[in-house]
């Protein structure tokens, strides 16, 4: 357990118990410092690195599970997806040095970083600034009590953000695809996965596929948020409720860099890292045209919450936005009816009011009907609140007091 009162665990919630308790779903990390990022504050680093490990006997496994689903649904496609291993989130620049993160003994990613070229732009070796690397399981994230008062803080002295402002959080990732997802995260031997990870890695995710997934809560012009019912149909939480979502595509990146490639031949070195983070952002707006029918013209432009875990499959991570939308529920209600690309992926929709989706708690009726993911979507909704002040830039950073970061290791 920490001693340290800046950092926690955060399957147990925050010290002041603002996020609720729930086994399905966990907040990774929230951006409520800055009531959510925009495009231009998020980077991404990609390396091989980042990538599962694995195993002979392991990969014989997935291809065995992989060819017994697609036997029985030959519909199914094996996509890659980019795997999210770490992240590395900017402190405020109020936190003392005494808010760094611990020191652990196995740091794969610090120790990889005298390859050339390995670190993102921003990042210079040797600055005081960086931990070594807290595990993700016990990422350090700012107690509600703290965010609301630097919040105040920065009311009061910061202009709303623009196109110039710094990154703020890396996202580390690496690829990985649906096949190897299926025979890892839904493996019937995943807590011995974990295990085996643990003892030869110290690291107990690092056999899991972990793909990295984006949905959003989508707001309409009269303040209503947007849920679908899932399809019995569908291959997780059939007949639950859930917010649009799906999947940043590394073959999207690739197509727009003017690569056009097989799933098969898709690798980190084919993208570019503005490309993967234009793709994370643009994908969820794709996903709320395809799952909604809402014209791409009339979203504005995603809000990034922060990253919430489902703990039904292993604990797959899932970057959840806030966007909102010109039309009134009803125009999307009508549109919805009349069928987007993916309709056949849910049979209804509903709208609760923005203060209803505020006060969702475990004891609501209507919590028990919500999927994991929709879930994590409403905890980062109620934790980041992204729509009830302008989104704030953070002032420069020129102290290096002011440049402490919370580093993560790998994903529970």
């Amino acid at each position: 357990m920490f001693t340290d009162p800046q950092l926690w665990d955060h399957r147990q919630g925050p010290p002041d118990g603002s996020l609720m308790m729930d086994p399905d779903v966990s907040v990774l990390l929230h951006c409520a410092v800055w009531r959510g990022l925009l495009e231009s504050q998020v980077q991404v680093e990609l390396s091989e690195r980042f990538n599962r490990q694995t195993d002979t006997l392991l990969e014989s496994e997935i291809l065995a599970v992989w060819t017994e689903r697609v036997s029985k649904e030959p519909w199914l496609f094996n996509g890659s997806k980019f795997r999210l291993h770490s992240f590395c989130l900017v402190s405020p620049p109020s936190a003392s040095l005494s808010s760094c993160c611990n020191q652990l003994p196995h740091v794969p990613i610090l120790e990889a970083q005298d390859e050339q070229n390995s670190e993102p732009d921003s990042w210079t070796k040797g600055e005081e600034n960086f931990s070594a690397g807290d595990s993700l399981h016990n990422s350090p994230l700012w107690s509600l009590n703290e965010t609301n008062k630097y919040q105040n803080q920065r009311k009061r002295s910061e202009k709303p953000v623009d196109e110039e402002s710094e990154p703020l959080l890396t996202l580390r990732l690496g690829l990985t695809c649906y096949k190897d997802y299926l025979g890892t995260n839904w493996s019937n031997r995943v807590s011995e996965l974990c295990q085996m990870g643990e003892t030869e890695f110290g690291d107990p995710w690092t056999f899991l596929a972990q793909p990295l997934g984006v949905g959003a809560i989508l707001c309409t012009r009269d303040q209503q948020v947007v849920l679908i019912r899932r399809s019995h149909k569908v291959a997780e939480a059939g007949g639950l409720l859930d917010i649009p979502g799906g999947h940043p595509e590394p073959k999207v990146v690739c197509e727009q860099l003017g690569r056009a490639v097989c799933e098969e031949q898709i690798m980190l070195d084919m993208m570019e890292q503005k490309a993967v983070v234009s793709e994370l952002f643009s994908s969820v707006c794709v996903e709320i045209r395809d799952e909604v029918n809402i014209p791409l013209g009339c979203l504005r432009q995603p809000v990034l919450m922060g990253v919430a875990l489902n703990h039904t499959s292993a604990g797959r991570p899932s970057a959840e936005f806030y966007v909102s939308c010109s039309l009134t529920s009803e125009e999307v209600r009508k549109l919805y009816w009349k069928g987007g690309a993916e309709a056949s992926e849910s049979t209804d929709i509903i709208f609760l009011s923005q203060q209803e989706v505020l006060e969702l708690d475990r004891h609501s009726p209507l919590w028990t009907e919500l999927c994991p993911s929709a879930k994590g979507a409403m905890l980062l909704y109620q934790t980041v609140k992204p729509d009830g002040e302008t989104v704030i830039k953070p002032q420069r950073r020129t102290d290096k007091q002011h440049q402490q970061v919370h580093e993560g290791v790998q994903i529970p």
